[in-house]
């Protein structure tokens, strides 16, 4: 049996393999609410044999939004059809998970095939980002933010524990926090978009404040039982890596004692101009060294598309799950193809039981 394909019990939620489709922006809401497309989209990928699905970055609040079509779990209304999606993934065979988030400000922007870029100032669609500090991502290009006040920090933390409330309540089984890709969390703890003098400023400590406390606030509310996540940008590949790794790591040690179960280790695109080493499975070193300095589970994304470039980052201990996007959207059924790939023959192993069934039935016939 292939590493991949080996089950991974955390705490009480327990994933068929090791292969996850990590959260994609759809961009098909409207005020915040899934609709049909999420719940045929989810529903496909998690009768495709993944062990874990993950619903796309999910707004704690309209302002965190990164597009007007982007969802949010800031209502009661936009939490029941999250729950029907969080069965149906559950019914066929996987586990339910879900990231919430604030874009900060890289929020209040165009989907990508609109333009990718910020709606101007004065369009009624968009609205005021807020972050740490008036720093635009991109600079001349970009909206300058509105500079957090505390009473804002204090704010978007407890829009973080209502989404967390209604997420648990809604019967999501994972649950993970976006503090990544430039964001609202990264944006904390980046240099390129902090530059505070207060308690959320300056030090690696401060930097990391909003971070830690978020996580302990919803590490309160979330049950103890279920895995608590985040995706955190822990490189930049901006010519100061090292250091930059170096603070990930020693924050993300300061995560797991608050009670975080598993890290999502990524990229910080806190700056537009930088250099990401592009390729097969680039991240899988990164993500070991994370996990051997901190001893944390941990799963990536990015470069794990190959069936053989993600066995072998589980079978060398990079990673604890393989997360694969753009080839779950070509082919949902792709943990199948990666069996096969991996010379596995019985799709009873990866598939739910009817899929399977039909397809040990029918796969000499679709052969020929």
């Amino acid at each position: 049996m292939a590493s991949l394909f080996e089950p991974l019990r955390l705490k009480d939620a327990v994933l068929r393999n090791r292969i996850g489709v990590p959260p994609m922006c759809q961009y098909m809401a409207q005020d915040g609410l899934a609709n049909d497309w999420h719940h045929a989209h989810y529903t496909a990928l998690a009768r495709g044999g993944a062990g874990l699905i993950t619903v796309e970055a999910t707004a704690v609040s309209p302002e965190g939004r990164i597009t007007p079509a982007c969802l949010g779990l800031w209502n009661d209304a936009q939490a029941e059809p999250l729950a029907q999606i969080a069965q149906s993934i559950r019914n066929a065979g996987a586990a339910p998970g879900i990231q919430i988030g604030h874009a900060g400000r890289k929020a209040s922007a165009h989907r990508p095939w609109e333009g990718d870029d910020h709606i101007p100032e004065g369009d009624a669609t968009g609205w005021q980002p807020i972050s740490p500090s008036a720093l635009a991502f991109g600079g001349q290009l970009g909206r300058v933010p509105r500079p957090m006040s505390l009473d804002d920090i204090q704010r978007v933390q407890q829009d973080f524990i209502a989404a967390a409330s209604r997420a648990r309540d809604a019967g999501f089984e994972w649950l993970e926090l976006h503090f990544a890709h430039g964001y609202l969390g990264q944006s904390f703890f980046s240099t390129h978009s902090n530059a505070r003098t207060d308690a959320y400023g300056g030090s690696l400590e401060n930097r990391g404040r909003f971070l830690v406390d978020t996580l302990r606030a919803v590490r309160r509310i979330w049950p103890e039982r279920l895995p608590l996540t985040a995706r955190f940008g822990v490189i930049e590949y901006d010519g100061d890596d090292e250091r930059t790794l170096a603070d990930s790591i020693s924050l993300t040690r300061r995560f797991k004692a608050e009670g975080l179960d598993l890290l999502s280790v990524s990229v910080g695109f806190s700056a537009p101009d930088v250099q990401v080493p592009w390729g097969p499975g680039f991240l899988g070193p990164v993500a070991a060294r994370v996990r051997r300095e901190t001893g944390i589970p941990v799963s990536s994304a990015w470069g794990f598309e190959n069936p053989a470039v993600a066995e072998a980052a589980i079978a060398k201990g990079q990673l604890d799950v393989a997360l694969v996007g753009r080839a779950h959207l070509a082919n949902p059924h792709w943990p199948y193809a990666a069996a096969r790939a991996l010379g596995i023959d019985h799709a009873a192993r990866v598939l739910p039981a009817p899929y399977a069934h039909w397809l040990e039935r029918y796969q000499p016939r679709l052969a020929d």
